[in-house]
């Protein structure tokens, strides 16, 4: 015997949003955050305002810092650059005593001119002024220039027949000399001279 009925099927329905009712098994969301009232938004804005100044005057506070690091750094690299020129022209300036002595020797010779040990020295003295021109000293050609109290120290006068030597050094008493530095060429010392005067 066979049965002409179909099989009853039934559906259900699981999904929560399809039905009236909240499934038991999800939560209930939270209750919507209470709008804020108009003071409390001022408060913030309020806030934010003044920590937003802050953060400026801070920036400001950096950059003026910076700017006096820099400057001092600058103030530093100038002072130690003329500290080490004043150091070298003082360490020069010895050198050029020795040269002065050496000098001396090579005119006090008198009759042993032209002999060996003559020679010797005025080779020396050529080697210990090229070693000076190597570190930027340089003589200053006094004799036949016109005086220069820049670059000249008259030590005396002499008379001169010629009235175009007049003002014109005419002999010199200690060479003068020059150095190159950082700022350029710069005095190491004057040059001890006889200037001429017209009788």
């Amino acid at each position: 015997m066979s049965d002409n009925k179909e099989p009853q099927l039934r559906v259900v329905d699981r999904r929560w949003w399809a039905r009236q009712e909240e499934p038991a098994d999800v939560e209930t969301p939270p209750p919507a955050a209470a709008v804020p009232k108009a003071g409390d938004v001022e408060e913030l804005e309020r806030q934010l305002a003044e920590r937003a100044a802050e953060i400026q005057s801070f920036a400001i506070e950096h950059r003026r810092a910076l700017e006096e690091f820099e400057q001092a750094r600058a103030r530093l690299r100038r002072d130690v650059s003329k500290e080490v020129d004043r150091e070298r022209r003082a360490v020069l300036a010895d050198m050029l005593e020795v040269l002065d002595n050496v000098d001396r020797a090579i005119a006090a010779a008198g009759d042993q001119a032209g002999t060996p040990l003559h020679r010797g020295v005025e080779l020396v003295r050529d080697q210990f002024l090229s070693a000076l021109e190597r570190l930027g000293v340089r003589r200053i050609a006094a004799l036949g220039a016109p005086f220069d109290a820049e670059r000249h120290d008259a030590v005396s006068t002499a008379p001169v027949a010629d009235s175009a030597q007049e003002g014109v050094v005419v002999a010199v008493v200690r060479e003068g000399y020059t150095v190159v530095s950082s700022g350029g060429e710069a005095l190491l010392r004057p040059a001890s001279v006889v200037v001429g005067a017209a009788s």
